[in-house]
């Protein structure tokens, strides 16, 4: 089964994501922080990612240049899910490693149908 990492600070939003992605077949890890998403990520080895960027300790952007660090992780897909827009920060998620950059607010399916593109392209 294909194991999927969420880290976001907003339990709310995390319940959301790991709810979906359970319903669509995926097994979740969620946590709160950055500092967990990576402990969590070099343990468990998901596939996948889903970073928010403003998380208390290390932010999304933080862990995903840790985690391209790593030749352990460094293949991982990473899809930063954030409130931040502005085309500084979109460019920031991308420079750090992400594969992709989802803004807040946003619509469940189509993060679910991001997710399930990559994954795609990533056992072609």
């Amino acid at each position: 089964m294909t194991v999927v990492l969420v880290a976001d600070d907003d339990a709310d939003i995390r319940d959301l994501v790991a709810f979906k992605l359970e319903q669509s077949g995926l097994e979740v890890i969620a946590v709160e922080d950055g500092q967990a998403a990576l402990e969590q990520a070099r343990a468990r080895r998901p596939t996948l990612a889903v970073l928010d960027v403003s998380m208390p300790g290390l932010s999304g952007i933080d862990v995903c240049r840790m985690l391209r660090a790593d030749p352990a992780t460094a293949d991982m897909l990473i899809i930063m899910l954030t409130a931040r827009v502005q085309e500084q920060d979109v460019e920031g998620g991308f420079s750090a490693g992400a594969d992709d950059y989802v803004t807040k607010p946003f619509s469940p399916r189509e993060l679910v149908s991001r997710i399930q593109a990559l994954l795609s392209r990533a056992r072609a």
